[in-house]
């Protein structure tokens, strides 16, 4: 009943008294009161979305106070040291190595700002999975790097909260929560009931109340705290739960809760027993954890929607025990809930983590209190959290929902290893993983198929595919990364043993079996799966246990990982049933328990001093070790040698990822050292013969020219035969593992790397394999990388290419290291393509050529020294001293002598490679390994000892072959005795190949026997001789006769032998070369295979005197090369075959050197001769007049020929709008790119703007088509026309562009729209401009000066421009050349919009075009004006004019402005050259015309120009500027005189007046402008207006330079126009000259100043006036038409007097120099039109708007901003930086490309969509390129890719 009153009351006055009840010592009333009231208003049978209940709690808790004001007050008590501001999926944050401990510290921008990180290694970065700020937490990160506010430890100068103020709080929230758990409880139901939307739209309902929640926690510490206290308080959850029997509601929510509890399959243990057979759907939990060895399970296909949650029916397991240690036998399957907090966080599991909850729970986080029960309920959900994570149909944003929590609670080693002690969390992790793998465990197919009992994960499983398990094993990385957890965990030896029970899940996953008869149908690509698995499941959490095993402290953990791996390998082996054949044509590239072994092992032997022997299994362990590892790297060769070709392109991707960089070190180099360790521990005769067989090609091995080889095809032999011997010289020469320092391994990879191709910084950074997790993003000693990185390259800074395409920073390796450290066998283990090796080895060429080392021929791989092995693994040099190595180098360097077939140059230089590595690393000879007598009595036939110096010269003089019947060894006349003598005496020394690797099979034998220790039967296995018939296949019949074949040679002599063969010169070692060589040791290092000879001959003799006297001997013995017996004639096609294959790749070459010379001459010539000026640049005296038409080369049809009516030829040309001119701006400075809220840029003081607003105030008070003859338009979308200079013929480009339209191909241009590539240059072009026929002989007439005076020629001017018709052109008949020209007009039209032609008050009215028109010429001219720096002062026909289409442009306009006349009433020529009687009778209501001194003068020239006959001659042209000249020198005088002060033109008027009749009076600048003066003053109103605003230059007094100064510069810009004008029309050079003398320069070569100006008077601007009347009258008349408008108009058309023509050069912003500055403003900025921040901001370059790229809610009309704004601001040319990418994009009308960056890293690199977040700088070259191709227009030539945008941008 009390409750309804209070409901009815007000909020506020209610919630005060309640406080003040509250605050009583007896407070019972006001509890109970407000308990009523709270039953109320939260009562959650009310539907959730209901906000009245929300309002209620905030007044509540407010005591009465506004919420605002009560949410400061709290916050005054905030004791927090913690940012811990919370951020969700791509906030932008930062990460400081230099001050993190932790590898996941993060801090957000404003503490990284305000902290102090210069010099530190940091970077931005997107987060992806959502973060808190860690600044304050001293466990994460050093104190140094927090920032200004959480430095202060603010907690302990806060004052303590006052009681009374949250307590309210307290009794409120903790009945807001309840409600909240209640409307979850209510809502939630199972998802195989529900649809995901049911719980999406419980969530919703929830949302203000959540959000509300999260509002509290940023209330900072006190709020906090009240939080904690409530979630975490077992009493009243209890009674929640418990006490509400007689509340229905509260009950049904009370069984919803139990049974979602039920169906998690989180029960008690007790129900669970009951129930477990009735629940088949829970099949994986019945039958826990098999261990290996638990019967095999039947794999039957389940269905993966009903029951991710293990339905591979594993049932047939035996159920196994989890480990003693578990203390509670159950991790998976019970929960209990105690308090609010694990409700809450069950429930946020079971609605698969909504964000706003994520992030509520995570703001908690600075509690202490809060964080370490909430890390304990985290790890209590654990298992739970795995289940929902795999049913889950959205597990990517679950994973990230996860990591997001789970990474805040274990970055923190205190809190982690309290967790591990209290709560098991190791063992909960482990089991957790375990548990989730088993869902998908297949049986494996390795070996003996049918009898295997291991199990594997299967690649294809959703749980690999997707990587759902990452979120798991990244926490389990995340804690094995703080050292006393990572302790816990190598100790426990049960916790271990699983461990290897999880590991061996991967070993031998997918696993490949060759397809041998037909492609496979279907690639399957789950090797990305198995791939990413290995590395993160096995590899990094290995890592990061090595991390801890570096001292000899830790020893036992090593020896401990050491069994373990070597027991479950040993079970492996049963399970798959593996002796010691390896099942045929399979390969897994996943043994991670080999690399766990090998790891631990390098480990141990490196930083713990530990001794490898004790470490090692037995031998035969070691044998079967080694298998499949070898097995690996000999498929490697199988796949390169093609042999896989039917599996796909998968099976070559798999190869590569093996080796690539972030593989590398977790695959390859664990397998490679396992085999080393193999290799130094076996019978060295036992491993070399392993390698051979298993790389196929022991039937190669063979003294005779032919043999069968029943395991490859011909062409298969020479790679793989290849690869055997490049992986012996890898295994033999690599000390990763045995014995480099860590520095020495980094120099060599970063060496192998650069070598390869010059690398940027962060390609290298990526490429180096780093050592320890890649997770944590620290690359050890990274300081270390710079310094290594500066002692091994030389940065080549970012340049340019003319192609425009743009560099990065570079680094290049320095000549020192090419000459001392390159490392081919480095560069082939590193190199995932082929190619780089090759591109490795031409980089060498290059550089020995260029410093003069080697010069001649291919040279061949350096051989390099080897760093010293690490004593444990001496016994690998055993490999180089075994007798069957020896055998199989003579038989290849006899073979290569021979030219048998399948040699190769490779094999021959890695045979030499062998043997200087044997030569190198000597064994010291132990006499106690005494071989035992049955070996030495089959190998004393071939060498005596093992030694390879030794061995060497060891003659070998007979061997028995076995050759099919028909090699060519079989048809020799055999001599009887010669055969049997050799057979009695040399019975040893006829052994043959193939009994030698039939040893191999006996030594096979023998070793198992030594195993078992049987010796009494290896005596009597001897000689089994027959065993060689191994090697033929079943069903052949054996064919093998033996033969016996003289040799007579030692190694020595076939080296010596091959030196000769290679330096094609008999003797070509002396006898003495030894001694000669003595004198120069060190010209050996580099070159080809001669040198290699060389140097290991002279190393031979250095080191015994046997091997000296035999090399001396055999020298001296000159014998010619002696032609084997027999020479196969395949061997002599095949070396045919490459000297034709030489020969033709030479004629290739030639042809092609020949070809570019050709073309290239054809360009230059093309540039020069084709350049539209040809017809004006004829000699001007020439005496002999040529009556020739100019000539045109058709670059379609290769014709040469003039341009006719019928067929015209016409230039290729690019039309584009333009606004470039429009963008120039007073100031040379260019303006600011705005970085905060204060500074802005005004677009109105730009010539664009200025020019619009002088054209409507003309319109506003004259004659519309007086005003469109008065200015010119086109500084915003004028069109600009540009040409590559190339021609052709109009019907020939039509035809071309019919076959461009019907060529399908994706071009980057719209045939459409008529745009196409030029024939010739492939430049970009949109049209064709016809070329005017004509003849020389016209240019020289028209040049001719007719020594007329002026008056004459004003006369002639004014008849021109009456005859209209006489258009040298017969417009009255339609030619085609008039049809061109018209569509030309038709294309300028369409170039541009409708908006930037459209100035007139009528649309489309002919005055209209005609302004059109007219400015288009203008425009180009202005442009190359700006081109040309914005003067003429640097003369010359620059590149610009040397292309220029002006002079034909010209033509086509002027044809075109002939169909306008000009009335003669108003032709303005009559205005500048006679004094006209006044006229009064126009002054009815018409207005008045624009008066001449308003008009731009400019403009009127390009008028007379184009309106008057062509071709004009050039006195009628010079006539022209003379007459314009006077005005624009009147308009200056006039402009001038109102800078004056009133005094000032009182002054001037009357000194003036008196020279008014001195003898030159109309060339004095005095008396004309006291004439203005006076003129003007007779009506008030014209110098009035600008009296109110003083004028800037009043300051200064005028003085005579300043006036005559001021006159100039007012006149220049008409003398520049009028001279390029000139320049064009008539071929006239345009002379340089200094910038102050640009004056006279330009009014000499026009003609209105002789050329040698008169020192005496440097007031030039006047002397060149010619006034063919007196100019006082005709001045007088110019401004009575400004006296005589109306007062109104005066006032606002004086502004029209004082123009100022002067415009800067166009610039693009200024930016700053720190790309930071802009990012941080721009990247959270609103957008102005939708007010919401965009996803893809940008920001226009050239004007500096701010607009969404692709953003939806700025379209217009079907058009995104970028586009509509690139159309607004540069006529269709847009230029915009993309903030949160750092490039920038180009649009030029339909199209758009990516530019580049201008913001280069400290290495001249760019950070596109700033992955890597390091600081950026300006790079002002690349800027000042962007700038250029603006203004030159040269975007659509430059660059390359373009594609259509749709106006989707």
């Amino acid at each position: 009943m009390m409750a309804a009153l209070l409901l009815r009351r007000d909020k506020k006055s209610t919630a005060a008294h309640l406080k003040s009840d509250l605050n009583r010592t007896d407070n019972s009333s006001g509890v109970r009161q407000l308990q009523e009231l709270l039953d109320s208003v939260l009562n959650p049978e009310k539907p959730a979305a209901d906000t009245e209940a929300l309002d209620w709690c905030k007044c509540l808790i407010a005591g009465g106070e506004g919420f605002e004001e009560f949410c400061k007050t709290v916050r005054s008590y905030d004791n927090a040291t913690l940012c811990g501001l919370v951020w969700t999926a791509n906030f932008v944050a930062y990460r400081c190595r230099t001050c993190g401990i932790s590898p996941c510290m993060s801090l957000c921008a404003e503490c990284f700002n305000n902290g102090d990180h210069t010099g530190h290694d940091f970077n931005m970065f997107r987060s992806q999975a959502g973060g808190a700020c860690d600044c304050g937490d001293s466990n994460v990160m050093r104190e140094t790097g927090f920032c200004r506010r959480h430095r202060l430890r603010t907690g302990e100068n806060v004052p303590s909260v006052p009681r009374d103020l949250l307590l309210m709080s307290e009794m409120v929230l903790s009945r807001f929560i309840i409600c909240i758990i209640q409307y979850l409880r209510d809502g939630y139901t199972e998802p195989d009931t529900s649809t995901e939307r049911d719980l999406q739209k419980v969530l919703q309902q929830l949302e203000p109340q959540i959000s509300f929640l999260e509002e509290l926690t940023k209330m900072g510490g006190a709020m906090r705290t009240v939080l904690t206290k409530i979630l975490t308080n077992q009493q009243t959850f209890k009674d929640l739960s418990m006490g509400q029997e007689e509340n229905v509601f509260a009950k049904k929510n009370y069984e919803n809760y139990l049974s979602a509890l039920k169906n998690s399959g989180l029960v008690s243990v007790e129900e669970k027993a009951q129930t477990g057979a009735a629940e088949p759907t829970r099949g994986s939990e019945t039958g826990a954890l098999g261990l290996l060895g638990a019967a095999a399970p039947s794999s039957s296909g389940s269905n993966k929607e009903e029951d991710q949650d293990g339905g591979q029916s594993i049932g047939q397991r035996k159920r196994v025990k989890l480990s003693s240690t578990t203390k509670d036998p159950s991790i998976m399957d019970s929960l209990k809930h105690k308090c609010f907090l694990e409700e809450l966080l069950f429930w946020t599991i079971k609605y698969e983590f909504p964000q706003k909850m994520v992030t509520f729970l995570l703001n908690m986080l600075p509690d202490q209190d809060y964080k370490i029960t909430f890390t304990k309920t985290f790890v209590q959900h654990y298992a739970f959290i795995m289940k929902t994570l795999m049913k889950s149909q959205e597990s990517d944003t679950m994973s990230n929902r996860i990591v997001h929590i789970s990474v805040q609670l274990f970055s923190n080693e205190d809190l982690a290893r309290h967790v591990t002690e209290e709560c098991q969390l190791l063992d909960i992790m482990v089991t957790v993983l375990l548990y989730m793998m088993e869902s998908c465990l297949i049986k494996s197919e390795l070996q003996d198929e049918e009898n295997s009992r291991h199990v594997v994960v299967n690649c294809s499983e959703a749980l690999l595919k997707n990587n759902t398990y990452w979120p798991l094993v990244s926490d389990f990385i995340n804690i094995l990364s703080h050292q006393s957890v990572a302790k816990k965990f190598l100790e426990d030896h049960s916790l271990l043993m699983l461990w290897m029970s999880f590991v061996s899940f991967f070993q031998g996953m997918n696993l490949n079996k060759r397809e041998l008869s037909e492609h496979v149908e279907f690639e399957s690509q789950t090797y990305y799966a198995a791939f990413a698995a290995e590395l993160e499941a096995c590899a990094q959490p290995m890592w990061g246990l090595l991390t801890h095993c570096k001292v000899k402290e830790t020893q036992e953990y090593t020896k401990t990982v050491v069994r373990y791996c070597l027991e479950t390998l040993q079970i492996w082996f049963d399970a798959i049933g593996f002796v010691d054949e390896l099942a045929p044509n399979q390969v897994t590239f996943h043994l991670p328990l080999h690399r766990y072994y090998a790891m631990f092992l390098s480990k141990a032997v490196k930083c713990q001093g530990l001794d490898l022997e004790s470490l090692l299994p037995d031998q035969e362990m070691l044998m079967r070790i080694m298998v499949h590892p070898l097995q690996i790297q000999a498929s490697l060769s199988e796949i390169h040698s093609n042999m896989w070709v039917r599996n796909g392109l998968q099976i070559k991707g798999q190869a590569m990822t093996y080796v690539q960089s972030h593989f590398c070190n977790s695959m390859i180099d664990p397998d490679i050292f396992l085999l080393q360790v193999c290799a130094s521990r076996l019978d060295p005769d036992y491993f070399i013969s392993s390698v051979f067989e298993r790389f196929k090609v022991v039937d190669l091995l063979t003294m005779a020219s032919v043999h069968q080889n029943t395991v490859l095809d011909g062409e298969q032999e020479r790679p793989m035969l290849e690869g055997a011997l490049t992986f012996l010289v890898i295994l033999s020469s690599l000390r990763i593992h045995l014995g480099m320092a860590d520095d020495e391994i980094l120099r060599a990879e970063m060496v192998s790397q650069l070598c390869m191709n010059d690398r940027t910084h962060s390609s290298l950074l990526d490429l180096i394999p780093e050592n320890p997790n890649p997770k944590s993003g620290i690359v050890p000693g990274s300081c270390s990388f710079e310094e290594m990185l500066s002692a091994v390259a030389d940065f080549k800074a970012p340049v340019f290419e003319l192609g425009g395409s743009m560099q990065q920073g570079m680094y290049t390796p320095k000549a020192e290291v090419w000459e001392k450290e390159f490392d081919p066998i480095m560069v082939i283990l590193r190199t995932v393509y082929r190619r780089d090796v090759q591109s490795a080895m031409d980089r060498y060429s290059a550089f020995l050529k260029q410093s003069g080392m080697h010069t001649t021929g291919n040279p061949w791989p350096p051989y390099k020294e080897r760093t010293p092995l690490h004593p444990c693994y001496k016994g690998l040099d055993r490999l180089l001293h075994c007798k069957t190595l020896h055998i199989v180098i003579f038989t290849l360097l006899y073979k290569i002598w021979l030219d048998h077939s399948n040699m190769s140059e490779h094999v021959l230089c890695m045979v030499l490679y062998l043997i200087e590595l044997g030569l190198d690393n000597q064994v010291e000879e132990d006499k106690e390994d005494e071989e035992p007598c049955i070996e030495e009595h089959c190998h004393d036939s071939w060498f005596p000892g093992t030694n390879l110096l030794s061995n060497l010269h060891h003659v070998i003089n007979y061997v028995r072959v076995r050759v099919p019947e028909t090699a060519p060894e079989v048809k020799r006349e055999r001599e009887p005795p010669a055969s049997t003598s050799a057979e009695a005496s040399n019975f040893g020394q006829n052994v043959r190949e193939a009994q030698v690797f039939s040893l191999v099979a006996e030594r096979r034998r023998k070793f198992q026997e030594i195993i078992n220790r049987s010796s009494t039967e290896a005596s009597q296995a001897v000689r089994p001789k027959s065993s060689s018939t191994r090697w033929v296949p079943p069903g052949t019949p054996p064919q093998l006769v033996t033969e016996i074949l003289e040799i007579h040679e030692s190694m020595l002599s076939l080296l010596i032998k091959l030196h000769q063969k290679l330096s094609a010169k008999q003797n070509s070692l002396s006898a003495t070369w030894l001694e000669d060589m003595d004198a120069n040791p060190n010209r050996h290092i580099h070159g080809d295979g001669i040198t290699a000879i060389e140097r290991i001959l002279t190393k031979a003799a250095t080191r015994s005197h046997q091997s000296k006297r035999s090399i001396q001997e055999i020298c001296g013995k000159v014998f010619p090369p002696v032609a084997p017996k027999k020479n196969s004639p395949a061997a002599k096609k095949t070396m045919d075959k490459e000297e034709r294959r030489q020969r033709a790749r030479e004629r290739q070459q030639k042809l092609l050197a020949e070809f570019a010379s050709r073309q290239k001459s054809f360009m230059e010539t093309a540039m020069d001769v084709e350049s539209p000026d040809t017809e004006a640049a004829m000699d001007l005296g020439a005496s002999e007049v040529k009556e020739s038409e100019v000539l045109y080369d058709c670059v379609i049809c290769g014709q040469s020929g003039p341009s006719t009516e019928d067929r015209p030829t016409g230039l290729v040309v690019l039309l584009q709008a333009s606004s470039v001119l429009g963008h120039r701006c007073k100031s040379d400075e260019a303006k600011k790119l705005p970085t905060t809220d204060d500074e802005r840029i005004y677009p109105a003081d730009t010539c664009g703007a200025a020019h619009d607003v002088r054209l409507a105030l003309m319109q506003s008070f004259f004659k519309d088509s007086s005003c469109l003859q008065s200015v010119s338009i086109g500084w915003d979308g004028g069109v600009y026309v540009q040409t590559c200079g190339h021609t052709l013929h109009i019907d020939c480009h039509k035809s071309y562009m019919e076959s461009l339209r019907n060529d399908q191909v994706m071009q980057g241009f719209s045939v459409d729209k008529g745009e196409f590539t030029c024939p010739l240059c492939r430049q970009f072009a949109n049209s064709v401009l016809p070329c005017r026929p004509g003849r020389s002989t016209e240019v020289v007439s028209w040049h001719m000066p007719s020594n007329n005076k002026t008056s004459v020629l004003v006369k002639e001017v004014e008849d021109l421009q009456e005859q209209l018709g006489l258009f040298p052109v017969s417009t009255t008949t339609e030619s085609n050349l008039s049809k061109e020209m018209e569509l030309v007009i038709k294309d300028i039209k369409n170039t541009t919009q409708r908006k930037y032609m459209d100035y007139g008050k009528n649309p489309g009215s002919p005055d209209n075009d005609f302004l059109f028109m007219y400015s288009v010429a203008r425009t180009n001219l202005e442009l190359e004006l700006v081109h040309r720096g914005g003067n003429l002062c640097s003369g010359g026909a620059s590149g610009a004019a040397k292309r220029s289409c002006l002079n034909q442009l010209f033509h086509v306009l002027a044809m075109h402005m002939r169909l306008y006349s000009i009335d003669s009433a108003y032709n303005p020529w009559t205005r500048l050259t006679q004094v006209a009687p006044s006229r009064d009778d126009c002054l009815d209501d018409e207005r008045p015309e624009v008066p001449m001194l308003f008009r731009d003068c400019p403009s009127l020239l390009i008028i007379f120009v184009l309106t008057m006959p062509q071709p004009l001659r050039k006195e009628h042209f010079i006539c022209l500027v003379r007459m314009l000249y006077n005005l624009q020198y009147t308009q200056a005088l006039a402009a001038l005189s109102a800078k004056f002060s009133p005094e000032e033109r009182q002054a001037w008027s009357t000194s003036g007046a008196l020279k008014k009749n001195a003898f030159n009076a109309e060339k004095s600048y005095e008396a004309l402008l006291s004439h203005v003066i006076t003129e003007l003053s007779k009506v008030k109103t014209v110098y009035d207006v600008n009296t109110e605003e003083p004028s800037m230059l009043s300051t200064s007094v005028w003085s005579p330079q300043s006036i005559e100064y001021s006159l100039q510069q007012f006149c220049l810009p008409y003398l520049r126009l009028s001279c390029l004008l000139q320049h064009h029309l008539y071929g006239d050079n345009l002379s340089g000259c200094p910038e102050e003398e640009e004056f006279s320069g330009l009014a000499g070569c026009l003609g209105l100043l002789d050329p040698v100006p008169q020192p005496s008077n440097p007031m030039y601007s006047a002397s060149c006036l010619a006034w063919t009347v007196s100019a006082f009258d005709l001045m007088s008349q110019w401004c009575s038409e400004v006296t005589g408008l109306t007062n109104t108009q005066a006032e606002k058309s004086m502004t029209l007097l004082v123009q100022d023509l002067q415009w800067a050069s166009p610039h693009l912003l200024h930016l700053p120099d720190n790309y930071n500055t802009i990012f941080q403003y721009y990247h959270k900025k609103a957008c102005t039109a939708c007010k919401k921040v965009p996803k893809d901001p940008a920001l226009c370059l050239i004007c500096g708007t701010f607009v969404c790229l692709k953003g939806l809610c700025c379209k217009q009309q079907g058009i995104c901003e970028c586009v509509w704004h690139s159309q607004h601001c540069g006529a269709a040319t847009g230029i915009f930086l993309l903030i949160n990418a750092s490039v920038i994009i180009i649009i030029r009308g339909h199209r758009f490309c990516l530019w580049g960056s201008v913001y280069l890293d400290a290495h001249g690199e760019e950070d596109r969509d700033l992955r890597r977040g390091k600081p950026l700088f300006l790079c002002v070259e690349r800027y000042r390129v962007l700038a250029q191709q603006w203004v030159s227009h040269t975007f659509d030539h430059i660059n390359k890719r373009w594609g259509p945008h749709y106006n989707g941008l």
